[in-house]
């Protein structure tokens, strides 16, 4: 994958994060900011979750309250390096845990 590749993929990856934000079928309050390439998610209890792109890895890193994830892109999706699991998998167990209401950001 080349830079602009990866710019493609990680650009669609945080829109659809935000779309899937404003779309929530649950009470959890959730906002977003993206600046730069990181994009904070904050929540009511004052907690955040942070996701950024690292360009010169070509990775998706998050970082929650339970730990810091590390994703590289394979197969059409983002996957932790280290489990395996995917991304929008582990981001929404972050955000169900954080918010305090079940939340699912999958497609």
């Amino acid at each position: 994958m080349n830079d602009t590749e990866f710019h493609q993929l990680s650009d669609k990856l945080m829109l659809y994060i935000e779309q899937a934000i404003d779309n929530i079928d649950s009470d959890a309050d959730i906002d977003y900011e993206t600046n730069g390439g990181v994009m904070s998610l904050s929540f009511e209890n004052g907690s955040k979750i942070i996701i950024n792109k690292q360009e010169s890895m070509r990775q998706i890193w998050l970082a929650t309250k339970s730990g810091g994830y590390h994703f590289d892109y394979r197969d059409g999706s983002w996957y932790c390096d280290r489990s395996g699991q995917e991304f929008l998998s582990i981001l929404s167990k972050a955000c169900t845990q954080q918010s305090g209401e079940d939340v699912s950001l999958l497609k």
